[in-house]
């Protein structure tokens, strides 16, 4: 998966700055036309502890405002779900990026019995 704010840290400091309060989240939006509306998800970011979230849900925020309302019957429906995760901060997905960064990044731990001692 492909996250943003992650650039030149390593596992093991991600790891770290989640203890300390660091989370991955998502912005959902709404974008409708008259009959239809499409709920979408924007790129998942990196939010380092004591880290405001509005820098990075603010356009997707205006776009639920402006595009999100006009499709019936689910626009408003989907635009408020939308606007709820905005106001909360995000929709967390943490464990599901740490489980993915664990499964295709393990951290090197070397087998003692093919170490050559001198």
């Amino acid at each position: 998966m492909k996250t943003k704010n992650t650039e030149g840290l390593t596992l093991f400091e991600i790891r770290q700055l989640i203890q300390q309060g660091g989370k991955f989240v998502a912005f959902p939006y709404t974008i409708s036309a008259l009959f239809m509306s499409f709920k979408k998800e924007s790129a998942i970011y990196f939010i380092r502890p004591g880290e405001n979230t509005f820098k990075y849900s603010c356009g997707y925020f205006l776009l639920n405002l402006t595009t999100g309302w006009w499709g019936l019957p689910f626009g408003p429906v989907h635009t408020i779900s939308s606007l709820y995760y905005h106001i909360i901060g995000g929709k967390d997905c943490t464990q599901i990026i740490l489980n993915d960064l664990e499964e295709n990044n393990p951290e090197y731990i070397p087998d003692i019995r093919y170490l050559q001692f001198a």
